[in-house]
């Protein structure tokens, strides 16, 4: 299942979730599921695009931040 069919099942089982029959357990687990593949997957992206940023400093060197603080 790529990211886009999660996020339409996220908000299909949300938008459930608020209607009168509700969630089944196996739906609850399901959307907890999805929702921390889905928040995964945005901590990576966040994390790579900030690991290949470059600061130039005032003697005219450059610090790549990733190398610098990439590991914590």
């Amino acid at each position: 299942m790529n990211m886009d069919e999660k996020i339409a099942r996220i908000n299909e089982l949300y938008h459930k979730s608020k209607s009168e029959e509700g969630l089944t357990e196996a739906e609850k687990t399901e959307q907890a599921a999805l929702r921390k593949d889905y928040i995964d997957s945005i901590k990576r992206n966040l994390r790579s695009q900030l690991n290949n940023i470059n600061i130039q400093n005032e003697d005219g060197s450059i610090t790549n931040l990733g190398k610098k603080f990439g590991n914590r």
